[in-house]
């Protein structure tokens, strides 16, 4: 079973990397196994569909995004402001990769799965929403700390950063430039009153 869950992995990462570049519609399935070094006919040992793999992938995605700021906040010597703003520093880095086109499944695929796969919108729903709980729970954090204050309540406040963040990469997508990234994250200093 492990190096079944391995493979399986390997499948999701490949299928990651390449729908990065080219959205999820584009890709097929032999492309990914390709990538992955999976032999051809082996991909429904793994997935019982395409759509069923899709949602496996922004599961997986959401997983590791989830690890990476869990990971921010385990920094318990630092603030929550601290916290915060690493967090947004490394969406800015993500986001300005490979000249603004960006790391975010999200940014990426939002739109594109909404309407291509409910099984993909739902995972992809549920994990922006858990994106934005995290956010909240830094906020409440940092008012607790006397590091941060917000003008709204933490979740209104979580939900409207998070949603001009993803407002922001897509225009800086557009452009190929960071400006609106940049102005996003001084909205975000004036939010937060950091």
């Amino acid at each position: 079973m492990p190096a079944k869950m391995g493979t399986r992995q390997s499948l999701l990462d490949a299928a990651r990397r390449i729908v990065l570049a080219k959205g999820y519609a584009a890709v097929g399935i032999n492309e990914v196994l390709a990538e992955a070094g999976v032999p051809k006919g082996s991909f429904y040992h793994y997935f019982d569909s395409k759509d069923a793999f899709g949602e496996a992938m922004m599961k997986s995605y959401f997983d590791d995004y989830f690890a990476t700021m869990d990971g921010i906040v385990a920094h318990t010597e630092k603030s929550s402001a601290e916290h915060l703003m690493r967090y947004w520093q490394y969406f800015y880095d993500t986001q300005v990769a490979d000249d603004c086109q960006g790391g975010c499944l999200v940014v990426k695929l939002g739109t594109e799965i909404a309407d291509l796969s409910e099984a993909m919108r739902v995972a992809t729903k549920d994990g922006t929403a858990a994106i934005v709980d995290r956010l909240e729970r830094m906020i409440v954090d940092g008012i607790a700390d006397g590091s941060v204050s917000v003008d709204d309540s933490p979740r209104a406040t979580a939900e409207a950063l998070y949603d001009l963040w993803l407002g922001a990469s897509m225009i800086a997508k557009i452009h190929s430039n960071p400006g609106q990234l940049d102005r996003a994250m001084a909205v975000t200093r004036r939010v937060l009153h950091v």
